[in-house]
């Protein structure tokens, strides 16, 4: 009866307030149905299309370093293919409904990604579910999948590059210091300890009804409710195992450090990194605020005045229990100390001076205007939602606008102050030879050739 009832409101709903909903985006229809999974269904005016997001609470925060990979791999494996037809039958399916899908494997989530038309939505989910709990994972398939893993990740370095201090991580100057610090895995997992029974296991414990959020966006089908509630209300729910604790940092890094990332190149990349403090009740706005501000600020400064960088980046990441601060720029070789320099002495000079009122006011105005173009269409409201969840609470997100609003320059002045009072880190990365450096190399050993061929004959003749 609560089930009937609840599906009579939401198709009155679907029925009277699609347009009205489509302008408050915030607010949608959000509701959990008996087995524990959450729905988050969103009617709009764009007829013809639906967005839909199916977001799995399992990810690589969940694993050890030795298993890092497997919600990835299951990820892959979950795309393998239904029957004999294998992956291109299972695909061949998706696209005689007119749909496109992919998925991701992120820190806390993995998530399903389907667009697909409006006239197709319960078929599209049907095929998503059966891809989810009917797909057989054969070592075949399992084979198949670690190679594309391999792959995406890319190959580990060499020996030599290991003896020059290069890491198997990816080439991410951040996660490599998180690393050092004990907060991401030093090496890339090798997969060759994901078989069938960690695979299996992973999908009984985690791909529960009680670990997923359905979010659609779009033309919603008006049978959609008492479908949701009879196909996905029968998926099972379960005890999850418990949250894997985020590591804490070891405090061991070096201040400085150059990493190679090839043989031969003129471009090197100067990234100084901090980790973020927290600073209160505004602490995600503060931070965002002042990572717009420096982002131009240093752009400013790198690009437009002195012509050393192209594209500087400020940007702020997590790993473990960590946030962290970057700032990089990619300049020429010559050019490595000067940079890292003129980075310090732009920051010292902003926490000295404060920033400038009228310049954060601006921002500020970028950033609330961001929030609402970011959210135009199906596809972008419905991975606004994704992104948000944290946010969700009884038929709505939270609006990040208020909090941004409250922010005063002298808020900004402070967390900057406090950033460099924390220990920073600066990384560069460049190859191991610039293009003068192979000249000096091979005129050096030409003269060593030279002088060995010269004693050789001295030595041969005096015989």
């Amino acid at each position: 009866m609560r089930a009937m009832a609840r599906s009579l409101a939401l198709l009155l709903g679907l029925l009277l307030c699609g347009p009205l909903w489509a302008a408050d985006y915030l607010k949608v229809e959000g509701y959990p149905l008996d087995n524990g999974l959450q729905l988050i269904l969103k009617p709009t005016s764009d007829r013809g299309h639906v967005s839909i997001r199916l977001v799995v609470g399992v990810g690589f925060d969940q694993f050890d370093c030795d298993h890092k990979e497997l919600p990835h791999l299951l990820e892959h494996l979950l795309f393998s293919g239904i029957d004999e037809s294998g992956e291109a039958g299972l695909e061949e399916r998706m696209q005689a409904l007119g749909g496109d899908w992919n998925a991701f494997t992120r820190d806390s989530d993995t998530t399903f990604v389907l667009e697909v038309p409006a006239a197709n939505q319960r078929a599209a989910l049907d095929l998503l579910l059966a891809a989810l709990f009917n797909t057989e994972l054969t070592p075949e398939r399992i084979d198949a999948a670690k190679r594309v893993i391999v792959h995406e990740n890319g190959e580990h370095p060499a020996a030599w590059q290991r003896l020059l201090g290069a890491s198997g991580k990816r080439n991410d100057t951040t996660e490599q210091l998180a690393a050092e610090l004990g907060q991401a895995c030093a090496e890339q997992d090798s997969l060759e300890r994901l078989d069938t029974a960690a695979l299996e296991r992973l999908r009984e414990q985690w791909y529960v009804a009680n670990n997923m959020t359905l979010i659609m966006v779009g033309d919603l089908d008006r049978r959609l409710p008492a479908y949701l509630e009879r196909r996905f209300g029968e998926l099972p729910p379960g005890p999850m195992p418990e949250l894997r604790e985020l590591p804490e940092s070891n405090g061991h890094a070096e201040p400085e450090r150059t990493l190679v990332t090839g043989l031969l190149g003129d471009t090197a990349q100067v990234s100084l990194i901090f980790t973020e403090p927290w600073v209160g009740e505004l602490d995600q706005g503060t931070w965002q605020l002042l990572r717009d501000y420096l982002q131009w600020a240093v752009y400013k400064d790198l690009r437009i005045e002195l012509g050393l960088a192209y594209s500087p980046e400020v940007e702020r990441s997590a790993y473990g229990s960590s946030s962290f601060f970057s700032i990089s720029a990619e300049v020429d070789r010559k050019d490595v100390a000067q940079t890292g320099q003129r980075l310090h002495d732009l920051l010292q000079r902003l926490a000295k001076d404060g920033l400038d009122d009228a310049t954060v006011e601006r921002l500020r105005s970028v950033a609330l205007s961001r929030q609402n173009w970011t959210a135009q269409g199906n596809s972008a409201l419905a991975d606004t939602y994704w992104s948000s969840l944290g946010s969700y609470e009884e038929g709505r997100f939270a609006d990040p606008a208020p909090e941004l609003r409250k922010i005063h320059t002298a808020q900004l002045d402070a967390a900057l102050n406090l950033l460099l009072k924390q220990p920073s880190y600066q990384r560069v990365q460049q190859p191991l030879l610039s293009t003068t450096g192979l000249y000096v190399v091979g005129a050096v050993a030409g003269v060593i050739l030279l002088l060995a061929l010269v004693g050789l004959v001295s030595l041969l003749r005096r015989r």
